[in-house]
């Protein structure tokens, strides 16, 4: 699969004079995004972050999809399936339990393989059964087997869970069927996007797991570099892997000529990663990229430039700006807690399990300087963990306040006093390329260390992935994040952002079983009245713990050379609408 670049791909890549830029369409076959984040991986069974999304779901492909805009059950459309189940057409069982899909015959992976039913229940087993710590299996894990994991509290595999999982998802003849747990509401809607099909022997060849029984739990919980390399990629999609360069942080696709659909129309697309706006804004006007990463808050910078076309009002599935606590840092080898004790010189390990100390950053934060500055005046504060156009949705007032008084007195409340007394030293963390994160950080940083002069915030900034290595390993105490849709349903976001089991929760160290219960329950509820009643204790409860601070919410937009045709907003696709589903993409005067 790796190959050298071609001399005429090296030559598409060659910057040119901004001059040339107002002249005809620059490298009309080659298509470049320079964004930020670098990504960490492109298994699809391991990647669960939207710079890895975005090229895995390129390259590879799904049972279904969303066409446009589309977000609703009656939107669907069959990819890899040939149909789309309901009841309606009969692969729906009347329980609503068991789901049959139709598997599309003549396409071929990357290597030139046929793709086969059983090649789709091998990718959907490899991917439940996979359960890398803090990893998307759960997204199937819960509705087939009604487990988050696969081995329990005290690590250790459940009994049988190999067996359940391959009788739930069998095949016969041209069809994979799949047996549900229990109902679950959202259940088709995660086929768009997770459980990406891979070729069982190709993965075999590559050190995988080869679909046996025998020696699944080889594989399981793997640490990264057991997981396929970024070397390494073998789909049906549109597009197939070229090279990925570790060092400048960049990836190639080509065309993948064989594939099962008319090919694409761009021969290659060029993913790079610039951390800096203003190189990504000269990289535009010179037509060396075709579209870029641009934050809100530099919206006024990119108007009117010449020959660049800007997409407003552009509404995804997202909390783009989450402020998120760790209950149980991981204090070994930790430089972001400094002493680990409550001396004035760090933090010990439960120091955000006090719930004043997280109400004080709540109250710290000034939710109208960030719409106003950061989100160019734009949308507005968050009112809750769902985002608007889903249910559960509450358009209500905002539960926190920008108030610098009231943080003061739940900082001289929090540790029995002593914090105000002693002060504390720690850490926030974002990750490099996020200027909305940084000026929030020092937006924090100021408002907190103005209560007490005894109150140390270090800001610092990391790359992506070590960003994510250290926040599955606890290491990072505070952090600026973000949540997008993994598909567009409610669950996604309480259960992730909320459940015990989820990816914050998991990492944070947070748990209350009055939540895990009331989404346990709201997702297995299929009267969507009843679902939305379930979803506003959910919230009441979430204001109650404070576990993260959803900021604001505001639409986004997207900045690409006026040469760029085709482009169609997807709010379920990773990294829109900055990132693309190049396959829609060509460029043309």
């Amino acid at each position: 699969m790796t190959k050298l670049l071609s001399s005429a791909l090296c030559a598409a890549l060659a910057l040119a004079p901004a001059a040339a830029a107002a002249a005809a369409v620059k490298n009309p076959d080659t298509f470049v995004y320079a964004t930020i984040g670098d990504p960490e991986s492109f298994d699809p069974a391991w990647a669960y972050d939207t710079a890895s999304q975005n090229v895995i779901a390129n390259v590879y492909e799904y049972l279904l999809t969303f066409p446009g805009r589309g977000t609703r059950l009656k939107d669907l459309r069959p990819l890899l399936a040939t149909k789309v189940p309901s009841r309606a057409n009969g692969l729906i069982s009347p329980d609503g339990l068991t789901y049959r899909f139709p598997i599309r015959k003549g396409v071929k992976f990357h290597d030139g393989a046929a793709m086969t039913p059983e090649d789709v229940r091998y990718s959907l087993l490899r991917f439940m059964l996979f359960d890398r710590a803090g990893g998307p299996s759960s997204l199937l894990l819960e509705p087939i087997l009604g487990v988050h994991s696969v081995r329990g509290a005290d690590g250790k595999t459940l009994p049988g869970i190999y067996e359940r999982a391959a009788k739930a998802v069998t095949v016969r003849g041209d069809e994979v069927v799949i047996r549900l747990k229990k109902p679950f509401a959202p259940f088709l809607s995660i086929l768009v996007s997770w459980g990406a099909v891979m070729e069982r022997k190709w993965c075999a060849a590559h050190g995988q797991w080869d679909g046996e029984a025998a020696d699944w739990e080889k594989y399981s919980d793997p640490s990264l570099d057991q997981a396929l390399p970024k070397t390494l990629m073998n789909g049906t999609g549109p597009f197939q892997l070229e090279r990925f360069e570790p060092n400048t942080k960049q990836v190639i696709l080509t065309r993948f000529d064989g594939y099962w659909r008319r090919p694409a129309r761009l021969k290659n697309v060029v993913i790079k990663v610039v951390d800096e706006f203003a190189t990504r804004k000269l990289m535009l006007e010179a037509g060396d990229a075709d579209v870029i990463y641009v934050p809100q808050m530099y919206h006024n910078q990119v108007q009117g430039l010449p020959g660049v076309q800007v997409i407003d009002g552009l509404q995804d599935l997202e909390r783009s700006m989450l402020l998120t606590f760790t209950f149980k840092i991981n204090p070994v080898a930790n430089p972001n807690i400094g002493s680990g004790k409550l001396d004035g010189d760090g933090v010990p390990p439960d120091f955000f399990s006090d719930k004043d100390v997280r109400q004080a950053f709540a109250d710290a934060i000034d939710y109208k300087a960030v719409v106003r500055d950061l989100e160019r005046g734009t949308g507005a504060q968050s009112t809750g963990l769902i985002p608007p156009g889903l249910l559960g949705y509450e358009k209500r007032a905002p539960k926190y306040h920008f108030d610098l008084k009231a943080a003061a007195a739940h900082m001289k409340k929090a540790w029995g006093g002593e914090l105000w007394k002693k002060g504390f030293k720690v850490s926030l963390v974002y990750n490099s390329g996020s200027a909305p994160a940084q000026a929030l950080s020092q937006m924090i940083k100021k408002n907190i260390e103005s209560l007490n002069p005894k109150f140390q915030l270090t800001v610092r900034v990391v790359q992506w992935s070590t960003y994510l290595d250290q926040t599955r390993q606890r290491k990072i105490p505070l952090q600026l994040g973000a949540w997008q849709a993994d598909y567009p349903d409610p669950h996604n976001f309480v259960f992730p952002l909320l459940d015990s089991q989820g990816y914050f929760p998991t990492q944070q160290g947070f748990k209350d079983p009055r939540l895990d219960r009331l989404i346990s329950e709201a997702v297995g509820t299929l009267n969507e009245a009843k679902r939305a009643r379930l979803y506003h204790e959910i919230q009441a409860l979430a204001d109650e713990d404070l576990p993260c601070i959803p900021v604001v919410d505001g639409p986004r937009y997207r900045v690409q050379r006026s040469w760029v045709k085709g482009f169609i907003f997807r709010p379920t696709f990773p990294d829109m609408p900055y990132g693309s589903y190049y396959y829609d993409l060509y460029k043309a005067p």
